[in-house]
């Protein structure tokens, strides 16, 4: 009897492959029906015509239902139910895996125990759970379950790219969520059959940025190429009016009215024209008078422009012709202490009280691209918070890719190396140099608490003032040589 009741099929578990598809259909019905906010365990219990307790089991990977259920969860979001999306649980299996493995789709949580009490079933998921997980590197992917929203910011971008006209800024320092923002921007637009360009400009060629007309024809041919339309700039393009009059009528006269809906144009990283003040004013200038011409001119009213920067601009523009007091201002900000936890939930971290939280943020601040790399080593690498955060400014820690990159920077430019060395060194506020200053922000080494100038985290100052110290007493030694 006992051996029976051991190996009898306690019914079906979701794959991997099962646990993505469905997860991709719920994010897209949550884009479409719900303005990209989570269902509740409720409401996904009420479209699948299931309990929540049924609801836990299934999402839980190690707890069998019977087909009918898994039947009713698919073909609830537009889904057939395939072979592959499910396996065949048996009484030990089930034993051993609800010991190893725990997830959960309506928060995102996943929980991993020691390997050794890992089965071949259990194994066997947790390598697939592993592919969840990816290091934390690059804009978060649509269908992650680790984006975290910074509300009202998704809802007044969605709003304001439906305006016509509308000029969109997005400014944050690196690795603060910008393109994550972006490729949501831009799957929003695209449900709305808007026509999409992204243009980076830091793969524009010095020697276009050294030359107007060289750059607007390089812009116009791209932006043209990626609409799929043919460029034939020669037909359009009349020198005797200037190169900005004939790119503003190459795009009016001849890309937008080509276009039967608006056109999303993303410029990203557009501080890379400050580097060359003789040509930036007169491009930032025409952006502005797009937007300006926007009012009364039907073609442009298509033309959506999304601008995403590291920081404002330090080139002298006038106020009057800068791109940069005009549309909708997103700022990103550093994570909160209530979304830290939500992310930490969602990695599977049990992180009940705020003490934990309160304990990475004395260490990163709320630096998203910091917190997702802690989190993705104490989910993946099986290490405590204590020893990530005694280990963090070490060379050999886990932000060493982060600040070696950093590091190599500042190493390249010496008078950034002086300025950030009175940064961390400092203990009340100091002047530095705009330029420098501009700098060190678009890096994300920086933050401004009103009027003072600190590192942006406690990991900052640790690390860097112990390289700067060893780069200034070199520096010095260097100097009493000559």
């Amino acid at each position: 009897m006992k051996q029976s009741k051991s190996t009898r099929r306690r019914g079906l578990v979701l794959t991997i492959a099962g646990l993505k598809r469905l997860q991709g259909a719920i994010l897209a019905m949550e884009k479409i029906q719900n303005n990209g906010h989570r269902f509740t365990l409720e409401d996904l219990g009420d479209r699948m015509k299931v309990s929540t307790k049924t609801l836990n089991r299934l999402w839980s990977l190690n707890t069998g239902v019977d087909q009918k259920t898994l039947k009713l969860c698919f073909s609830a979001f537009n889904l057939e139910l395939h072979r592959e999306d499910y396996g065949i649980l048996s009484e030990p299996n089930h034993t051993e895996a609800s010991q190893a493995i725990s997830v959960s789709l309506d928060t995102g949580e996943k929980k991993l125990f020691p390997s050794s009490c890992l089965d071949s079933f259990a194994t066997q998921h947790y390598n697939q759970l592993e592919n969840l997980w990816s290091y934390p590197d690059g804009p978060v992917p649509l269908d992650s379950p680790f984006y975290v929203d910074r509300p009202p910011i998704e809802e007044l971008v969605y709003r304001e790219v439906i305006q016509p006209g509308c000029v969109i800024r997005i400014r944050a320092p690196r690795e603060m969520g910008k393109s994550s923002l972006v490729l949501r921007l831009l799957a929003f637009a695209q449900m709305q059959n808007y026509r999409l360009v992204k243009l980076n400009c830091n793969q524009i060629d010095s020697s276009c940025l050294r030359d107007l007309n060289k750059l607007l024809r390089s812009l116009c041919w791209q932006i043209a190429t990626e609409l799929g339309i043919e460029p034939k700039l020669d037909d359009n393009w009349d020198e005797e009016i200037g190169c900005k009059l004939s790119c503003s009528l190459y795009l009016q006269s001849y890309l937008l009215k080509q276009c039967n809906s608006p056109v999303v144009l993303v410029l990203n990283e557009v501080d890379r024209f400050f580097e060359y003040p003789e040509i930036a004013p007169e491009f930032f200038g025409l952006l502005r008078s797009w937007y300006e011409e926007a009012r009364q001119d039907q073609n442009l009213q298509k033309l959506r422009l999304v601008v995403v920067y590291s920081t404002e601009v330090y080139v002298s523009l006038d106020i009057n012709r800068s791109p940069f007091n005009i549309g909708l201002p997103i700022r990103l900000p550093e994570f909160t202490e209530p979304q830290i936890k939500y992310l930490a939930q969602r990695h599977g971290l049990g992180w009940i009280s705020n003490n934990e939280v309160n304990q990475l943020m004395s260490l990163v601040g709320g630096h998203p691209a910091l917190i997702r790399i802690a989190l993705y080593y104490l989910c993946c690498q099986g290490i405590t918070l204590e020893e990530l955060i005694q280990d963090a400014i070490a060379n050999g820690g886990i932000y060493r890719y982060h600040l070696w990159r950093h590091w190599a920077i500042l190493q390249e430019n010496p008078s950034l190396v002086k300025a950030y060395v009175d940064v961390v060194g400092a203990k009340q506020s100091i002047p530095l140099n705009p330029i420098d200053a501009h700098k060190l922000e678009s890096l994300g080494l920086i933050a401004y608490k009103g009027d003072r100038i600190l590192p942006r985290c406690e990991l900052y100052r640790a690390y860097f003032k112990k390289q700067l110290g060893v780069a200034e007493f070199e520096y010095k030694s260097l100097q009493k040589r000559a």
